[in-house]
């Protein structure tokens, strides 16, 4: 993993102020940090130093230095708002760069620099505001300076520093005096009422490259003398080669050199179409080892087996024994699922004496970072990362199979080397959402009130799979629970358990983790005990949350906005689900007609999303709407099997996905909180899924327990 070290906030705003023409605000980084070496070199009056997150050129230029990565999520636009909000910028100076991996860039929520867990803002908000803030007063005390008159009597506003009697200076003009100034430990913040850049919805930064193709995407790398790789990867996790027969391959035109990894056989070329026609002629023989009897029928059979044991004790409040009226009990499934990122999984490698260099799609640059490293047997310090732009990544990114195998294979080639997995490649590369089962028990009195409920969680322990724990605190993977054992329901008596178990399939992290398929477990439970009780479903659950008035609130918006109870068209139905996941809190009401042929169409989803504080409000929407086309795509279609170890699906002609005329109106409604900001990037997704099963319970009777639907 990365040697980097986690930058706490009471260590932000140390940054050193370089005497050149351009002004330095940041986190002070390690004398061996390049950023470092560079400011110490800059000539001064060049008018450009590099810092930690923020450059003002003499130019009035302002470039905002990122360190998480772009996938389509926003970030870039998100870290540049903060940062020119609190320093009174205007808006069409500021430029986005992405920054190399180090430590003043770790994630202060993962102690890592990386992209996930919908942290980016959350992580972000107060340190990128300081660093704007902090930059604010230095360009201010330069001024009133100059003018000799107090700072009071100063103001800013897009890139300049207004001050009495008319006096006026841009950003660029102060730069030279700013960067003499000592850096504020405490700046002051603006109040949100002053703002002019957050809670609007500016242009994304990131548009212009990607309208006009020049924004770089790990698949468009090109470095002098890149071969190019494609593999032969193992047909079942675990197995080991017999023997290879390249003949074949090495006689294509184009094809280079052959190369053997414990991953599998790579065939490198001059060019992606003759390296994959080599690939094809391999001859690779192999021993599936212990897996490869492997069967999606035998690893079901194992969860649903585990459900019927008590399992580790993940929450336990009051008494599950005590009596009850009535009992309600269902076992509710989820598969494996891919990621199916429109960019499939590539990395550029370069491996040569004492350094290297990586070009890659990652949302791990720093952890990246220490496992090439590691491979290469050089510090961390020579290994250099560069993130390019993300065409999708949903977690799989985190992943660093691609990495490693792109790095060994330069290592041995002697060369440049751009490893791309075909479609194939990367559907069946076994990175997926684990499957998991989860068996309910719900206990109501005679009036209809609830008294217990029971969950019990099988699934495989992803914290384990993905690194981050050796073993399980407790017996409980946070990962396998999230979403019913932290729900915030008020049942008087309530259990959930959780059952570690093994197929031997490499889980990963998917698009809001465990609550993907667990909040469409619970909230489709919910809806069953709501029935069973006699009970609306959205009144029942407002009287399970009667001390959450923020998951209450987004609940009463949606049924408001979608106009619970009023009539519908003939053959339309509703259902309601409701979430809090990464800080924020979602409701989301489906509306859901069937087809003669029995298949669900659905028409219309309502969402109301509390997010705390808001950065871009037009982020917000398409993060939401994206995230339910994700998660409906998954609810109607996607599924990963497995027979004889091998998984069956290969692309999206047997791996199928939401189609454009498939796709909901979809109303996105936020709520205006003063809270602190939560993440967005996920929790639109987990309610998708059980709004949609309601409705059409609502319209059929019939409870759909096993995905896809």
């Amino acid at each position: 993993m990365s040697t980097n070290s986690y930058t706490t906030r009471r260590d932000f705003l140390k940054g050193s102020a370089a005497a050149t023409g351009a002004l330095v605000i940041g986190f002070t980084l390690p004398m061996t940090s390049r950023f470092a070496q560079a400011a110490a070199a800059a000539t001064p009056g060049a008018g450009f130093a590099p810092n930690a997150f923020l450059r003002i050129a003499a130019s009035g230029q302002v470039t905002v230095i990122c360190g998480l990565s772009e996938m389509g999520q926003g970030v870039h636009m998100g870290i540049a708002s903060l940062v020119a909000e609190e320093l009174d910028a205007d808006w069409k100076s500021v430029q986005l760069e992405q920054a190399p991996v180090d430590k003043a860039y770790n994630n202060p929520l993962f102690g890592m620099q990386a992209t996930g867990g919908s942290t980016a803002i959350r992580g972000h908000y107060e340190p990128m505001r300081k660093a704007g803030a902090a930059a604010r007063e230095m360009l201010v005390a330069a001024a009133a300076t100059q003018w000799g008159v107090g700072a009071d009597r100063c103001r800013t506003q897009d890139g300049r520093v207004m001050g009495p009697d008319g006096k006026s200076a841009g950003y660029g003009e102060l730069v030279a005096a700013a960067s003499k100034l000592p850096v504020p430990q405490n700046p002051t913040l603006k109040d949100p009422g002053d703002f002019r850049i957050l809670g609007k919805g500016l242009t994304r930064i990131d548009t212009p490259s990607k309208v006009n193709g020049s924004a770089g995407f790990g698949i468009d790398v090109k470095v002098p003398g890149l071969l190019t790789a494609v593999m032969v990867h193992a047909p079942v996790p675990g197995a080991k080669i017999v023997s290879v027969d390249d003949a074949a391959a090495k006689a294509i035109p184009g094809v280079k050199q052959v190369v053997q990894i414990p991953q599998g056989v790579a065939v490198l070329a001059d060019g992606y179409w003759t390296a994959l026609k080599g690939r094809d002629a391999l001859v690779v023989k192999w021993d599936d080892g212990p897996l490869g009897s492997l069967s999606s029928e035998g690893i079901s059979k194992l969860l649903i087996d585990a459900t019927t044991k008590p399992g580790a004790v993940a929450r336990n409040e009051g008494d599950v024994s005590v009596a009850v009226a009535k009992t309600i009990e269902a076992v509710y499934e989820a598969p494996y699922l891919a990621h199916a990122c429109m960019e499939p999984m590539n990395c550029t490698a370069w491996v040569r004496a004492g350094e290297a260099e990586v070009w890659a799609p990652t949302q791990g640059p720093g952890p990246h970072q220490g496992i090439v490293a590691q491979l290469t047997g050089l510090p961390p310090e020579k290994v250099q990362v560069h993130t390019t732009y993300l065409g999708g990544g949903f977690g799989r990114r985190f992943a660093p199979d691609f990495i490693i195998a792109s790095t060994l294979i330069s290592k041995a080639a002697g060369a440049p080397v751009k490893l791309v997995y075909t479609r194939e490649d990367d559907m069946r590369g076994w990175y997926y959402r684990p499957a998991s089962v989860t068996r309910f028990t719900a206990g109501l009195d005679k009036d209809g009130n609830p008294v217990s409920l029971t969950a019990r969680v099988a699934s495989p322990a992803l914290s384990i799979a993905a690194g981050f724990a050796t073993e399980l605190p407790k017996g409980i993977d946070e990962a396998a629970v999230e979403g019913i054992g932290d729900m915030l329901y008020a049942f008087p008596n309530l259990r959930v358990e959780y059952a570690r178990v093994e197929p031997g399939i490499p889980p990963w992290f998917w698009r809001s983790v465990g609550h993907s398929q667990n909040v469409y477990f619970i909230e489709a439970f919910i809806d069953e005990v709501a029935a069973a009780a006699g009970k609306d479903p959205v009144e029942f659950r407002r009287s399970l949350l009667s001390k959450q008035p923020r998951l209450r609130g987004v609940l009463d918006l949606a049924a408001q906005k979608v106009g619970w109870g009023s009539p519908l068209p003939q053959g339309v139905h509703r259902g309601v689900a409701i979430t809090t996941c990464f800080g924020s809190f979602v409701a989301q009401v489906a509306e859901v007609a069937m087809g003669a042929n029995g298949k669900p169409r659905v028409q219309r989803i309502v969402a109301a999303v509390d997010c705390g504080r808001t950065v871009n409000p037009d982020v917000i929407h398409r993060q939401v709407e994206g995230a339910i086309a994700y998660g409906l795509s998954a609810a109607m279609y996607e599924k990963i099997t497995f027979k004889n170890g091998r998984v069956e699906q290969s692309n999206f002609n047997d791996y199928p996905m939401l189609r454009i005329d498939e796709m909901p109106k979809v109303e996105v409604h936020i709520v205006p909180s003063t809270e602190a900001p939560g993440g967005i990037g996920e929790p639109g997704l987990p309610a998708a899924t059980p709004a949609v099963i309601n409705a059409i319970f609502a319209a059929t009777g019939k409870r759909v327990r096993t995905l896809p639907i």
